[in-house]
């Protein structure tokens, strides 16, 4: 390595690559941006140049010039949370199909949702455009108005009159698992929700509730967990008792495999005596021989809508929409006919 690359204490100038390689900074231009009218003994000399001199292309230089960094905000609470993953997976996929990087904020999830404030950080950042995962409704939702000249799209099930929002269909989610149980013959059927506070666990727990009230279906109190399986036994153990019941549906898998249990334990039998149906299928990469019947939402999708809606959202005439993506039934043998 030369002295020269050694020296990082003082930048290389696009001037002197191009002097180093007898061509003008125009050329060296060229070649830093990709562009193809460049002879290729040319593009190699200018690449040995700059692998030479350490170069680094300026591009802030070039975001003053052009208007635009090229990056996406990406501002969520709770990165580990079972969704965020995919979702993150498919953010980052649809951003480098178009040449742009990814900005990654973790919120403090200690304190209360704040749009404007997830906002106004993100707003320090060079980025086009921002997402915000909202698995939590913000205390600021119904007020909140994005950044001037900053695209924001919402990812949550909530409608916004000033921003895209998207998500997966959490009510959707329910029609499919209530029409399923009730063309095997289910009435009866009990709820074990998530945490109040959950986004998800509101819109899922409405459209359980629908569907008994629009079959004039009795609606018995549902019982909440905490995502977990713990929390699914103990709701478990509790419906064990409950002999007019023929079916559960459990907010998550993680809770209806608690349930499952918590039956089994108290001597009924599932699904010969009662059926039980999960949400996210999660489950097949941790457990074997999953019996489990769940629903199953494309998160991988959900990311890559998002980023397409924020980057058309700085288009002329671009306008807010809602956007929920259809879920998928998987069916296995967890539950029968009622007897």
């Amino acid at each position: 390595m030369s002295a020269r690359k050694r020296d990082a204490q003082k930048p290389v100038s696009m001037a002197q690559v191009a002097q180093a390689a007898g061509v003008s900074q125009q050329t060296v231009s060229r070649v830093v941006n990709g562009h193809s009218n460049v002879s290729e003994p040319t593009r190699k000399r200018v690449l040995e140049a700059i692998e030479e001199l350490g170069f680094r292309p300026n591009f802030a230089g070039k975001s003053l010039r052009s208007g635009r960094y090229n990056s996406l905000g990406l501002c969520l609470y709770n990165v580990d949370q079972f969704g965020n993953l995919a979702t993150i997976k498919g953010i980052l996929s649809s951003a480098s199909d178009v040449g742009y990087a990814v900005t990654i904020v973790e919120m403090d999830d200690r304190t209360p949702l704040s749009l404007a404030e997830a906002s106004r950080r993100m707003m320090s950042l060079p980025i086009d455009a921002l997402v915000i995962s909202m698995s939590i409704r913000a205390r600021d939702f119904a007020e909140f108005r994005p950044q001037p000249g900053l695209s924001t799209v919402l990812l949550s099930m909530y409608e916004h009159p000033l921003c895209t929002t998207v998500d997966s269909d959490q009510y959707g989610c329910s029609t499919l698992v209530m029409d399923h149980l009730f063309s095997h013959g289910h009435r009866q059927i009990r709820y074990v929700g998530g945490p109040i506070f959950s986004v998800d666990a509101v819109f899922r727990e409405l459209g359980w509730k629908d569907a008994l009230e629009s079959r004039g279906l009795p609606v018995v109190a549902p019982l909440r967990g905490d995502w977990t399986a713990d929390s699914g036994y103990e709701a478990g153990a509790k419906l064990a008792s409950d002999q007019n019941m023929t079916a559960v549906y459990a907010a998550n898998d993680q809770m209806a495999m608690g349930v499952i249990e918590a039956l089994r334990d108290a001597g009924r039998r599932v699904p010969e005596d009662v059926s039980v149906v999960g949400v996210d299928d999660s489950l097949t990469r941790t457990l074997p021989n999953v019996t489990l019947t769940t629903v199953r939402f494309d998160l991988f999708k959900r990311g890559r809508t998002a980023v397409e809606q924020a980057l058309l959202g700085s288009a002329p005439g671009y306008r807010p929409t809602t956007l929920r993506i259809a879920p998928t039934l998987i069916e296995r043998s967890s539950v029968a006919d009622v007897r």
